[in-house]
């Protein structure tokens, strides 16, 4: 017990240590013009704000905070929030079937008096022709989860957005495999854990890795699918391994890996199965650096939400803003784990879910 708080209170120690310092820039992707098909993309040297003109209200919707990809985002969006003075409330859906509970967050955003919203969206076409229904005239900022800009409704009331294209998730995870499996090497079986069905980024995450290992020896032997519970992850491999079919890998989101590393050892297939994540969280990172998970690129979500915040208060008041902006991608494996991109991803061991951000020292 004291070895594992040791290493909590190290990795704490590194995160806070080599944690995004707003004073300073970063490098991200920004895509001009925004939101459109056909837009240019390039690195630039982004510029955090250090302070904001007045304490903003700042309203925040997740789907939830289940797991620690989504907790991450709120540490990342609490401390700018800190640093830059401004108020931020935060509410969470509890999950992507729980649209209806969302739509409701965001008119209680309305009533609280929100000076600009951040959305994390359930669905991407969730918001088609009734998201100016629900928002009035509050500016928009959509955040991680990608939002349909074609519908005339949501393209009109979001003024800006940070994100990936979960394809390029899921392209990454498919590309590693294909690199090892190449045509011709001979056929590996894995099982699909992507995730929820309907809701978040698994339709475009499959996409993009079903077309990378298409010309490749990776054969899917197994699709399945749940909501991003531990619970539920569990028995989608406890059902897996009952089946009796041989597999190579399992390669899924993070909570399906998280879930197989001890599913695998109860099993005794630790060395027989090996594991690939789509994404990042502090569960993947530990079993990345024991060699447990073979590989995870991260998308950087507490600097994600760092910038959805400070687009939000450019807007606010009228300074210079880049409405399209994506983090660069890393691919993580076991022997590339960089302190810097760990930081600008994961939330530190000790930060627990905040839900509001008020100075009270401010006098408004």
């Amino acid at each position: 017990m004291l070895l594992i708080m040791n290493k909590m209170r190290i990795f704490s120690f590194l995160l806070l240590f080599f944690s995004f310092q707003p004073a300073y820039g970063v490098e991200i992707i920004s895509h001009k013009p925004p939101f459109a098909s056909d837009k240019q993309s390039r690195t630039i040297t982004y510029q955090p704000l250090t302070t904001a003109s007045k304490p903003w209200k700042i309203c925040s919707v997740y789907p939830h905070l289940k797991d620690s990809y989504w907790l991450s985002v709120n540490y990342g969006m609490v401390e700018h929030a800190k640093k830059l003075g401004v108020e931020l409330k935060v509410l969470e859906a509890g999950g992507y079937p729980h649209l209806e509970k969302q739509q409701t967050q965001i008119k209680d955003c309305h009533q609280w008096g929100a000076d600009a919203i951040i959305l994390g969206t359930v669905d991407s076409t969730a918001y088609q022709g009734i998201l100016s229904q629900l928002t009035g005239e509050i500016p928009v900022f959509a955040t991680i989860n990608d939002i349909d800009v074609t519908d005339p409704d949501i393209r009109k009331n979001i003024t800006a957005k940070v994100g990936v294209d979960w394809y390029e998730m899921g392209q990454a995870a498919g590309e590693f495999l294909a690199k090892r499996h190449p045509r011709g090497s001979g056929i590996v079986n894995i099982a699909w854990l992507p995730g929820p069905s309907q809701r978040g980024g698994t339709k475009p995450v499959t996409q993009g890795f079903l077309d990378a290992v298409k010309d490749s020896d990776i054969n899917i032997i197994k699709t399945m699918w749940a909501d991003n519970s531990k619970e539920l992850q569990r028995n989608l491999i406890q059902k897996l391994f009952a089946s009796g079919q041989h597999l190579d890998y399992i390669v899924g989101g993070a909570v399906a890996a998280e879930v197989a590393i001890s599913e695998l050892r109860s099993n005794h297939k630790s060395d027989d199965i090996s594991i690939v994540s789509t994404y990042l969280s502090h569960g993947v990172y530990r079993g990345l650096r024991r060699g447990k998970i073979l590989f995870a690129p991260t998308d950087k979500m507490a600097q994600q939400a760092m910038l959805s915040l400070d687009q939000a208060v450019r807007h606010l008041e009228q300074k210079p803003i880049e409405r399209n902006l994506s983090p660069i991608i890393e691919w993580l494996t076991p022997a590339h784990l960089p302190k810097d991109v760990i930081a600008d991803s994961l939330s530190p061991a000790e930060f627990r879910p905040a839900f509001s951000v008020y100075d009270h020292k401010v006098r408004r």
